[in-house]
């Protein structure tokens, strides 16, 4: 990864690995963090190619944890990680206000820059959004920036993203409207500017041959050196080969989005054995027909013996 494109590569989407907390009394149990299964996530994908780890996103449930919480998970990512390769912090809200305050706590935890999606439920204008994100720039950390209407009701445009490199803190786009059209717009207008990156499994390659220098993935929990493999080959100017290998990757990504995420991806990983398939309410654990569904695609891709 060069200076001016310090996050391109495959970075994967991190699951937050968790434990059945104790029921008991009236409130709702809700499951502790494993931390030790997280750090040895961090190791298994860094041994697998990837190219950086993303903490707190939408894979990792970050919307169910406090923001205690979403700074300790950092914090162990940071120090699995020990500078082999740079971490995002998610610091996703509806509020500018406490998106600040998690950005200032990722920062404290020693985090190498910002994901930071457009806010959610409350759609707010362009205009909203560039006051949003100008505020996250004044801290000076690098920031991608993450579009993905279908989940924010909020869709940002080409224009807008262009109005915010004038940020120099704005560094790449985690793309994920699932248009092909809309990453040629973007590669398009702004060049070499902006580091796009593939928010889709099923679109990396095609995104990679558009102008996207890399994707932030789901798939990569699951298949870290496969998911790698596919823009390493890209990179290296073997297209044939890329599209071949991302191909491969096809029928699981279809899987791992058949049930909401990251409720697919928990129970890959738990089949794998390298984590407890729990969830936090409203998420509910894979049905047994997807989990046998995934088991046999698993094997057909010799990931599971």
């Amino acid at each position: 990864m060069s200076q001016s494109r310090p996050f391109a590569g495959v970075f994967t989407a991190l699951v937050t690995p968790m434990r059945e907390a104790a029921s008991g009394g009236a409130s709702v149990p809700v499951p502790a963090i494993d931390e030790q299964a997280l750090a040895a996530l961090c190791e298994a994908q860094i041994a697998g190619g990837v190219d950086g780890l993303v903490a707190c996103g939408t894979t990792g449930e970050a919307a169910t944890m406090s923001a205690a919480e979403q700074a300790r998970t950092i914090r162990i990512v940071v120090e699995a990680a020990r500078g082999r390769v740079p971490v995002l912090a998610g610091v996703g809200s509806p509020s500018t206000a406490q998106s600040v305050e998690l950005a200032q706590a990722a920062q404290a935890q020693g985090a190498s820059g910002l994901l930071a999606v457009t806010p959610y439920y409350n759609r707010p204008s362009q205009d909203g959004l560039i006051a949003h994100f100008t505020e996250l720039a004044r801290l000076g950390q690098p920031i991608m920036l993450y579009n993905v209407p279908a989940r924010t009701g909020c869709d940002l445009l080409p224009d807008t993203v262009a109005r915010l490199c004038a940020l120099p803190q704005v560094v790449a786009l985690k793309e994920a409207s699932g248009s092909v059209l809309r990453t040629q717009q973007l590669h398009s207008k702004l060049g070499d500017r902006l580091a796009i990156l593939s928010g889709e499994d099923a679109l990396n390659f095609p995104l990679y041959c558009v102008g996207a220098c890399g994707a932030v993935s789901v798939v990569s929990n699951v298949a870290p050196a496969l998911t790698a493999q596919v823009w390493d080959l890209f990179a290296a100017g073997q297209h044939q080969q890329a599209r071949a290998a991302h191909e491969r990757t096809l029928p699981l990504a279809e899987l791992l989005f058949s049930e909401p995420n990251p409720i697919p991806a928990k129970a890959a990983l738990a089949l794998l054995g390298q984590l407890e398939p729990v969830l936090r309410l409203p998420l509910v654990p894979m049905t047994a027909a997807g989990r046998e569904r995934l088991r046999a695609q698993l094997q057909a891709l010799g990931l599971l013996a």
